[in-house]
């Protein structure tokens, strides 16, 4: 029975130990001001725990309780629409859909400027539904070509296209930090944008990231049904505060959540280490290829070069699509309201 009684006590260890490890990065994180003093009172009386209550099974029953305590005070944190907001996720985008016409508000339409400074533009449009002609996907790279960041662009035959990127909702000051968003420390947000913004902020702005622009194999029915995907999150996000969970609730998984779970991708590794999910995508037939392997399609697909030449183009979406494999001649599409 001793030996039964230590092998149930080490695996209860083994168990604990995680969850130990996540109630410190709560209270570090979590606990406001009082975080870094919470965590290392947490181990103070784990500590206790372990030194003063006999037997090898009470010990870690006595520590996973004060786990519990942890995780029941955590779970009653609540996001926020109301934080003081850093300019570019100041708003909430949101939509209204009536028959074949979809308006979407707060529409982010930045100007970047050689000199630093930004000008602030946030639009209503309106698209028709009618009028989707394809989706394209862009992604952004920053550091590790292990993680990077998604943008789903609609096209339309009538109009410019719409953008869309689920991040991180920062607050003034605040910069992202992987293992703080383990945690409660960012909202979710859902931006709708021009793409001459969130793409041309990436290529030509933020010094160090790349961007690569694919043709989606979708047909029109899947676009259609796609787009109005992203209106529904708009509209969530818009009325109900969400958090961003660096695993299980961002940039990528939130695209797939937002799919009906019977017509869902079967999971895939890519999905988390989202630097490869072009590969991924490459080998579902989701990208259109021309017949070229998929690294060659990747070497054309790089387009920091062509988006900088482009840079103040009111054709900009036409130009950085010039050429590229899988996409169709692009008509002049109206331009869009630039800032002055």
């Amino acid at each position: 029975m001793k030996f039964l009684a230590f092998v149930l006590a080490i695996l209860l260890w083994l168990i604990l130990l995680p969850i130990i490890a996540w109630a410190f990065g709560a209270l570090w994180f979590d606990a406001g001001s009082f975080g870094h003093g919470c965590a290392f009172g947490f181990l103070v009386v784990g500590l206790c725990l372990v030194v003063f209550v006999p037997g090898k099974i009470l010990k870690p029953i006595g520590v996973m309780g004060l786990c519990g305590l942890v995780f029941a005070w955590w779970v009653t944190l609540k996001p926020s629409q109301d934080r003081n907001w850093q300019p570019d996720v100041a708003r909430t985008a949101w939509a209204e859909i009536d028959g074949d016409l979809a308006t979407i508000h707060n529409v982010r339409n930045f100007d970047y400027l050689a000199d630093g400074r930004v000008v602030e533009r946030w639009e209503t449009r309106q698209v028709r539904l009618s009028s989707l002609t394809g989706l394209d996907l862009a992604i952004n790279y920053w550091g590790s070509e292990w993680i990077a960041h998604p943008l789903l662009s609609f096209q339309f035959s009538d109009a410019p296209p719409v953008c869309f990127s689920i991040e991180i909702r920062k607050e003034s000051g605040e910069s992202y930090s992987a293992l703080a968003g383990l945690y409660r420390q960012y909202e979710l947000i859902a931006i709708a944008a021009d793409e001459r913004d969130v793409v041309r902020l990436r290529t030509n702005y933020r010094p160090g990231e790349t961007v690569y622009l694919y043709r989606t194999t979708l047909d029109a029915a899947a676009v259609r049904e796609r787009f109005l995907e992203y209106l529904a999150s708009l509209n969530l996000l818009h009325a109900k505060p969400l958090w961003y969970h660096a695993i299980t609730t961002n940039c990528t998984t939130s695209i797939r959540a937002q799919h009906p779970g019977e017509h869902r991708n079967p999971w895939d590794w890519r999905m988390l280490l989202n630097g490869k999910m072009d590969k991924m995508f490459f080998e579902q037939g989701t990208l259109q290829t021309e017949g070229l392997p998929f690294r060659s399609l990747r070497s054309q697909a790089l387009i920091n070069s062509v988006a900088q030449a482009a840079d103040r183009d009111p054709q900009f979406s036409k130009t950085i699509r010039e050429g590229l494999a899988g996409f169709p001649p692009m008509a002049r599409t109206p331009n869009p309201p630039q800032p002055h």
